[in-house]
């Protein structure tokens, strides 16, 4: 056993499991047993297992993600501060004051990239585990978990619109599976697209799509989908479909974002205003304890980062307490 295949060994066992799991729980209700469509399901269950466990960490990007939003004047000042200086005590004291008011203001720039770093490991087991059917179904390799070589032949033989779901574009002759994985490709990229078309649209103030970081999102756009077109023609079918339904999660997360807890000066924020007003409910707006914005933390979307600091949002006037007179 190779170095990498033993790296991928506890993941493989876990990714067994729930394929497994999940192929007995919709055959146990009635799903073909050698169907694609069954084992297409299980690794849609398995985006979904993968998913809940990352919310937590999905709930810290949102945070930081807003965070960024108001610190942007904190850290154009920085910038300003520093700009046409290239000695190395300037270029210096810019990286220490902005990693000063990244840790003042609980902000992490690198959380966005955090979920699907987290899952690239889960499609290179998935990977493997596809890839491995045919030895597995033959007993040329041992599964990781509980994949018996008649699952393995099952699942190696069961068919999506024709197409096998392990195989891939480049190393099959099937006309079937060219064709679906071109459509699953397609789908892929129309998707990515919208999602990130829809967050910076709607999700981002006016001045955040000036800076270098929304001109590389902008950028990410349109480069997306030709990194999936290269890359996609190499992966399993049934890695195409983990991807796909992953793409459906994101959007479906990235909707319930730009309605409930939009982004700070975005016009997802003024519309979620709108709608309280006419509701007749208060909006209060989000903001870092420490920074002078008159913002508010909306206590109803995230209540944790009203408490994280242990005081109130900055903005937030609080009434004098009346103190009762003694009587004489």
């Amino acid at each position: 056993m190779s170095w990498y295949d033993q790296m991928l060994w506890p993941l493989r066992w876990a990714v067994e499991w729930v394929l497994v799991g999940f192929h007995a729980v919709f055959s146990a209700v009635g799903a073909p047993h050698a169907s694609g469509w069954t084992w297409a399901a299980s690794i849609a269950g398995l985006v979904v297992v993968v998913r809940i466990l990352l919310i937590p960490l999905f709930v810290k990007q949102i945070q930081s993600s807003r965070r960024m939003q108001l610190i942007q004047p904190e850290l154009q000042k920085i910038q300003a501060k520093y700009k046409g200086k290239t000695d190395p005590e300037s270029r210096q004291a810019l990286t220490e004051e902005t990693m000063t008011l990244y840790k003042r203001t609980g902000t992490n720039p690198f959380s966005s990239c955090m979920p699907i770093l987290l899952q690239m490991p889960i499609f290179f087991a998935l990977f493997s585990v596809l890839n491995n059917l045919g030895r597995v179904a033959s007993n040329g390799v041992h599964a990781a978990g509980p994949l018996t070589a008649d699952l393995a032949r099952q699942a190696d033989e069961s068919t999506l619109f024709g197409a096998p779901l392990s195989s891939t574009f480049m190393y099959s002759g099937s006309t079937s599976a060219k064709i679906l994985t071109v459509v699953l490709i397609i789908l892929m990229s129309v998707t990515t697209f919208w999602t990130q078309h829809q967050l910076m649209r709607k999700n981002m103030p006016a001045s955040a799509l000036d800076n270098p970081f929304a001109q590389q999102q902008k950028i990410l756009l349109y480069v997306m989908p030709v990194i999936f077109a290269v890359s996609g023609v190499n992966f399993p079918i049934g890695v195409l479909i983990y991807w796909l339904v992953t793409n459906l999660w994101t959007a479906g997360q990235q909707y319930y974002v730009i309605k409930r807890m939009p982004a700070p000066g975005s016009q997802a924020e003024k519309d979620l205003e709108e709608r309280r007003r006419r509701q007749g409910k208060e909006h209060k707006k989000f903001s870092i304890p420490g920074l002078s914005h008159d913002n508010e933390q909306d206590s109803e979307d995230l209540p944790s980062a009203v408490q994280e600091h242990g005081s109130k949002p900055s903005g937030q006037r609080q009434q004098p307490v009346r103190r009762k007179s003694k009587r004489r």
